[in-house]
């Protein structure tokens, strides 16, 4: 019987060591990734505000404005864009929580009277080959050039301008949703963004 105990005792030892082991391995390898993650991260701002605003001189990164928002959890980030210290634009965040799968991530650039310059599309986790065609020209190509304030963001099925992705309207109307609250958050706080930080 005291075998028994002792077998046990020592499978219990075992795994406590054992996942002691994998806790600290895990923090370690974390601690690790969390700088070429961040890293990461930043780079794909970077190349989104390229893609997104007017051309531009200045380093938006270090100009960002932080917003506080009733439709979103976190602040709204607002990327000024200027040009030989003349406002362009702005990159601005948008986002819904209303996609078919969840959160739809973009960041939309207007162009300084407010018309959309272009959209990247930074989250989403929506059905491959439905949804996730919210990232190609053709769905994003209605979007440019095109003023909010005139253009109706819902899908045409709602009333709106937007030509929906085939069998993926939830998608679709996410997007716009995330589309008008980065519009929305972009002319309530354009005085503002037209004074350089430096």
């Amino acid at each position: 019987m005291s075998k028994k105990k002792d077998t046990f005792l020592n499978m219990v030892v075992s795994l406590f060591v054992i996942t002691i082991i994998a806790g600290f391995s895990l923090g370690f390898v974390n601690d690790l990734t969390i700088a070429p993650k961040a890293k990461a991260k930043l780079e794909k701002k970077v190349n989104a505000l390229k893609l997104v605003l007017p051309s531009f001189d200045n380093n938006p990164v270090d100009e960002i404005q932080l917003v506080k928002s009733e439709n979103v959890k976190d602040s709204v980030e607002l990327y000024p864009a200027f040009s030989e210290n003349k406002f362009v634009g702005a990159a601005v965040i948008g986002s819904s929580e209303k996609g078919f799968s969840g959160l739809v991530k973009l960041m939309i650039g207007f162009k300084e009277n407010g018309e959309i310059k272009n959209i990247a599309v930074l989250e989403q986790k929506e059905t491959p080959g439905l949804g996730t065609k919210m990232k190609d020209e053709k769905f994003l190509a209605q979007f440019r050039d095109k003023n909010p304030s005139t253009f109706n963001l819902k899908v045409k099925k709602d009333g709106g301008d937007v030509d929906a992705l085939t069998g993926a309207t939830i998608s679709s109307r996410a997007f716009g949703e995330a589309t008008k609250m980065a519009f929305d958050e972009f002319m309530k706080n354009k005085e503002n963004l037209k004074t350089p930080k430096n």
